[in-house]
């Protein structure tokens, strides 16, 4: 029986694309570098902040310094702009207010920076009692490593049998597999389906209200 479901936040909670997007191109054009179409950051986010800027500077240019450059100008703006375009995926509020109502165990996990992804899940879901909210961290690891993972179980105090954890992408699927929980697929957010299919989770959903069907046979 599931008691804590752990979810990813950009692709699975919210559509953050635009405002990724937006926010890097600007931060890329103060550095003096080209930029990118809105859909190309599907594929640049995912792996942590630092990769993000290495995969979105041009061949060439992907130095430690200018991805320092770029995130420095990223960080300032994005602070600001971080929430003009960025919303949850249609029903997923209303999932998780059902879930705590039924008193489980929310949390999230994240690769966004910890300070960014506290600020999003408080600005849309401050409703919410989450158990944890973890971004990418100082010092820990990001995903696929397992760390955030074996984190949450430990401050939610639940065995990892207990728990499931849902996302959008193949990072994702790792992570989970890679800690011993359940995974979940869903196909809403930035990745295709077929790289969720690569990592054999339990199983995808492609809707919100499937998703929530699913969770139901599980508790």
């Amino acid at each position: 029986m599931k008691s804590l479901l752990i979810f990813d936040l950009d692709g699975t909670l919210l559509n953050t694309i635009a405002d990724m997007a937006v926010c890097t191109n600007y931060a890329l054009t103060k550095c003096g570098f080209p930029t990118h179409e809105n859909q190309m950051y599907k594929y640049f986010i995912g792996n942590g902040i630092n990769t993000l800027f290495e995969r979105a500077l041009p061949e060439g240019e992907k130095r430690q310094e200018n991805i320092l450059r770029v995130r420095k100008c990223f960080l300032e703006y994005y602070a600001e702009h971080d929430s003009d375009y960025s919303e949850p995926y249609d029903g997923i509020k209303a999932l998780l207010n059902s879930l705590q109502q039924r008193g489980l165990k929310i949390a999230v996990a994240s690769n966004k920076y910890q300070e960014g992804t506290a600020r999003l899940v408080k600005h849309f879901f401050a409703e919410i009692n989450f158990v944890a909210v973890f971004g990418q961290r100082e010092g820990v690891p990001v995903k696929p490593d397992p760390t955030v993972v074996f984190d949450i179980l430990q401050i939610a105090n639940v065995e990892k049998e207990n728990a499931l954890y849902i996302g959008d992408s193949g990072v994702d699927m790792q992570t989970a597999n890679r800690s011993g929980v359940d995974a979940v697929g869903v196909t809403w957010g930035f990745r295709p389906k077929a790289e969720l299919e690569e990592f054999a989770p339990k199983y995808i959903c492609s809707t919100v209200a499937e998703l929530s069907e699913y969770i139901d046979l599980v508790l």
